[in-house]
């Protein structure tokens, strides 16, 4: 058996794993990147990349109006294949073994505390990452191992639209994909068993769910699945109280499980339970040698959260200097239209935390210039403000995505919402919602101040 020494061993090559590998190796370290599948991970070939390729072309049939054809579907289809192809050789085995990187293609195991076993070779490695990402929760629904289903790792490979597709889950990827189906000509039923987009503000929730409901997307919530039945094109699904839900495909979307359990980690002393690894403020595990990142570090299931996590640990390994990541600066984006967008605490969360010094503004995009020239007024901004700076955002409307960037930049770091307030933005743009937010803050503290009158008053009594 063949036996490799190396500084850096990294377990699984998605976005955290490559972006810990390429940053160790260009810095001089000895890496050696580990990878069961396909590299690039779940986001590139199942999640992020080719989800927002299809809601884009679906974005594109929808505003051209009319009924979309099944050409329409295989375009769409096809435009996610190529998306997916051009990204691909950033975070191909041979780029990386470009930098330096010894690639190995294979499932890892651990066989003591300090060494791996993968193809037929031991690894030994001063310090190892853990970075093999989740997989689609399949729950244990009486029928549904009986059936055919899809989850996000099979979704797109459809040749045919779906005629009437049931979707189990109104979390982001169940609702993303709900609306992108239907506005490429799909029937779409929603099942969901609790509430819909239940972890976000609710009334930016009802904004999204409302879009998507005129649209023609059925979300059914309060609705326990209890069976699954049927056969390839004609499927149902029962939930309690008795109603059953007819359709022609199904997809599985309640949730995701951490890529651990073939890596023997018990051997190696790492402590994991079913949320990922147990790890510390610095991202180490219980055996000191090695961390874990991203989804399998469980404390978040987010493509950016892997790479924050990913410059954690390499200035914990190739540094030595204390360096613990934080999570009160994570946003996340639901890509439905219109997009749904969240930062930092609920106010809830800040009232309980710094108590009557919390205030609240928001601004509609109704009153966004910009908005009223594109016809997209729907939705709003809501800035949570404590001690002067944003201690929680949420913006609903289009390109939330995009708008919640320069909320993200102050609470990472740590600036004062004068920072936002005084930044001059090019005019008509959405961003303003963000800078007008920012000046709410400000308005009573300078138009309701008597003091403030007061000043002004003397001042103008003594200019020439």
């Amino acid at each position: 058996m063949t036996r490799i020494k190396t500084d850096i061993c990294v377990i699984g090559g998605g976005s955290g794993g490559l972006s810990v590998a390429a940053g160790a190796v260009q810095m001089g370290a000895r890496v050696v990147l580990v990878e069961g599948h396909k590299m690039g991970g779940d986001c590139l070939n199942y999640g992020c990349v080719p989800s927002k390729a299809l809601l884009a072309q679906a974005k594109r049939v929808h505003a051209r109006g009319g009924d979309p054809t099944q050409a329409d579907f295989k375009a769409a289809m096809a435009h996610v294949k190529a998306t997916i192809a051009t990204i691909e050789p950033h975070d191909s085995v041979e780029r990386f073994e470009g930098l330096g990187v010894q690639v190995i293609q294979g499932f890892a195991r651990f066989i003591s505390p300090t060494e791996i076993e993968v193809a037929g070779q031991t690894i030994t490695a001063r310090r190892f990452v853990i970075a093999t990402g989740s997989r689609a929760m399949v729950p244990p629904i009486p029928g549904l191992a009986d059936v055919p289903y899809m989850t996000n790792e099979t979704l797109f490979d459809q040749a045919e639209r779906p005629g009437h597709l049931l979707i189990i889950g109104a979390g982001p990827i169940g609702l993303e994909m709900a609306q992108a189906h239907r506005r490429l000509g799909a029937r779409v039923t929603v099942i969901e068993g609790t509430k819909a987009l239940g972890r976000d503000d609710p009334e930016a929730a009802a904004v999204v769910l409302e879009q998507l409901r005129s649209e023609g997307v059925e979300i059914v919530e309060d609705a326990q699945v209890e069976r699954i039945g049927g056969h390839p094109g004609a499927l149902e699904v029962q939930v309690r109280g008795g109603t059953i839900f007819a359709g022609t495909h199904l997809l599985v979307a309640v949730g995701r499980v951490p890529n651990l359990e073939k890596l023997d980690l018990d051997r190696a002393g790492v402590k994991a339970d079913r949320a990922g690894v147990k790890v510390d403020a610095g991202l180490r595990s219980s055996n000191k040698r090695v961390y874990a990142i991203g989804d399998a570090a469980g404390q978040g299931q987010f493509t950016h959260l892997a790479g924050y996590h990913a410059g954690v640990v390499i200035r914990a390994i190739l540094f030595g200097l204390p360096a613990k990541a934080r999570h009160d600066h994570i946003p996340h984006v639901t890509y439905t239209d219109p997009e749904l967008a969240q930062i930092g605490l609920s106010e809830a969360e800040a009232r309980k935390k710094f108590g009557a010094g919390v205030s609240v503004h928001r601004i509609g995009y109704d009153q966004i210039d910009r908005a009223q020239a594109e016809g997209r007024t729907e939705g709003f901004l809501t800035l949570i403000a404590a001690r002067g700076r944003p201690v929680g955002v949420t913006v609903v409307g289009a390109q939330a995505g995009e708008l919640i960037a320069p909320y993200a930049l102050a609470m990472a770091s740590n600036l004062k919402l004068s920072a936002i307030a005084g930044t001059v933005l090019p005019y008509p743009t959405l961003a303003e919602i963000g800078k007008r937010a920012a000046g709410a803050y400000f308005s009573p503290r300078l138009f309701d101040n008597m003091n403030v009158k007061r000043a002004v008053r003397l001042v103008q009594r003594w200019l020439p």
